[in-house]
């Protein structure tokens, strides 16, 4: 016998003939476009099973009629990138970093890349474009620890900088004065006061004086006498308005007492020696380059 069919009275659609608390649910078909369209992705997806990877088996996976993964289209591309810049790296393996500068393709080449392997390498504690972080010297302007030319900055890259990893880092540690007693603290406040001058800081003209007696006979020997710094010890110059850690009285003092001890990564072992001289170009072209 032919099942009752009850259509809803506000509506006009027949009903499922479920119903909770007197609601009875309607029976509302899927619109036609939407089944169609569920169905061909359904049918698409068992495309794809066959023609790319997709189910794992116990001891590898189906590798698909093309077998092709994003990995291997990934490798293909280093690969092409690698045969694309192998000219060059032979060319930049065959000349020191000052030849690479005068050959205008090449110096082209290596600030591409230089730019590159500093923002991956060297940017988290110099900043972006080299300017600089507390702590971090900027490398936009002309005060440099270690000198600022070519051949200097890529034996900087090389070794580090109190990089005890490497033998041949650069090395010279400034005194902790106050910290292992070398000095007293009215000694130390006397060559502070002797520091801010030269910027026309200091605020006891007596303790100034006294303080050029310490440096003198405590700091001359890195800073030199003038108090200009010696780049061949890693000293900065105390004159000017550059200040790595602060140049207020209380960062100048925290400085004297307990010292600083920067350190950088070697780089040679870590980056290829092509890359090195990229990395070199780069960074001496970022404005402070001597």
């Amino acid at each position: 016998m032919p099942t009752h069919v009850e259509k809803d009275q506000v509506s006009g659609r027949e009903t499922t003939g479920h119903e909770w608390d007197g609601i009875k649910e309607l029976n509302t078909p899927l619109p036609s476009w939407w089944v169609y369209v569920f169905w061909v992705t359904v049918i698409w997806s068992i495309g794809y099973w066959v023609v790319y990877p997709s189910w794992p088996t116990a001891n590898d996976y189906l590798k698909g009629m093309f077998g092709t993964t994003n990995r291997t289209q990934l490798h293909e591309t280093l690969n092409n990138v690698a045969a694309e810049r192998a000219p060059f790296m032979e060319r930049l393996a065959a000349l020191d970093v000052t030849e690479i500068t005068s050959d205008p393709e090449l110096l082209n080449f290596s600030m591409a890349g230089g730019k590159a392997i500093f923002a991956d390498n060297c940017a988290p504690c110099h900043g972006t474009g080299g300017s600089g972080n507390p702590g971090f010297p900027s490398l936009q302007d002309d005060a440099w620890l270690w000198g600022g030319t070519l051949e200097t900055i890529n034996e900087t890259l090389h070794v580090g900088i109190r990089w005890d990893a490497n033998e041949d880092t650069r090395m010279n540690d400034m005194p902790a004065f106050g910290r292992d007693e070398l000095l007293e603290r009215d000694q130390i406040d006397d060559v502070v006061q002797y520091v801010l001058h030269f910027t026309d800081r200091a605020t006891d003209k007596a303790a100034a004086d006294r303080g050029a007696i310490v440096f003198e006979e405590n700091c001359a020997s890195c800073h030199g006498d003038n108090a200009k710094g010696i780049q061949e010890l890693g000293a900065p110059n105390l004159t000017d308005a550059i200040w790595l850690y602060g140049g207020d009285k209380a960062t100048i003092t925290e400085t004297v007492t307990n010292s600083r001890r920067g350190v950088m990564p070697a780089w040679e072992g870590r980056l290829d020696e092509e890359t090195i001289k990229m990395l070199t170009v780069y960074v001496h072209s970022l404005g402070g380059g001597q």
